[in-house]
């Protein structure tokens, strides 16, 4: 089915973008997580428990490993169109074929989706086939393990800073996420 969507956009001059989408929970709840220290010495870590929280959606295409995210202060279909037409704007020549989680906010209908998308649903309970996920453990692992916010602004700051940093690796987010039945699907119509 993609091979002959690609194709017949192919034949009007219209790329096929493959992109996986998924929101990511962050906030000032720490958990503690493993480090180094030097035999015999136990490290302390500094831990907090404040439930405020922001939230990072974040595309992204495994086969070149384009990225695109924005932080937004909730999960709901407004947000969600949000960020629809913020990707939809940054590939305006491509038509994007969005693969999501079954969410409510992803099937609203109150959800606007832009022109040139389409959105594909992937099974329920199978947060192991979505290959942001990948990327929500990398951030928490690399940027937030051990950190402890003063507030929710400077745990967007922290975000902004991960996020942007994989946005500018395109190499990086391919390795992570291009798992072979996303990279094995051909998406050139010739």
């Amino acid at each position: 089915m993609v091979a002959r969507c690609a194709k017949e956009l192919a034949a009007i001059g219209v790329r096929l973008l493959l992109m996986l989408q998924d929101e990511g929970r962050f906030g000032r709840i720490s958990t503690p997580h493993r480090c180094w220290a030097p035999r015999g010495v136990r490290p302390c870590v500094p831990s907090q428990m404040i439930r405020e929280y922001t939230y990072a959606y974040a595309a992204l295409c495994p086969h070149n490993g384009a990225m695109d995210s924005l932080i937004l202060p909730e999960v709901s279909e407004k947000a969600m169109s949000i960020f629809l037409r913020e990707v939809s704007e940054r590939h305006p020549d491509d038509f994007i074929l969005m693969l999501m989680d079954g969410a409510g906010w992803h099937r609203g209908k109150a959800l606007a989706v832009p022109r040139n998308m389409a959105l594909l649903f992937l099974p329920p309970y199978s947060p192991e086939l979505n290959p942001v996920e990948h990327i929500w453990d990398h951030i928490r692992e690399n940027w937030f393990s051990n950190e402890v916010f003063n507030s929710i602004q400077a745990v967007e700051d922290q975000l902004e800073r991960s996020l942007a940093a994989l946005e500018r690796d395109p190499a990086r987010v391919a390795s992570m996420t291009g798992f072979p039945w996303l990279t094995g699907s051909n998406l050139n119509a010739t």
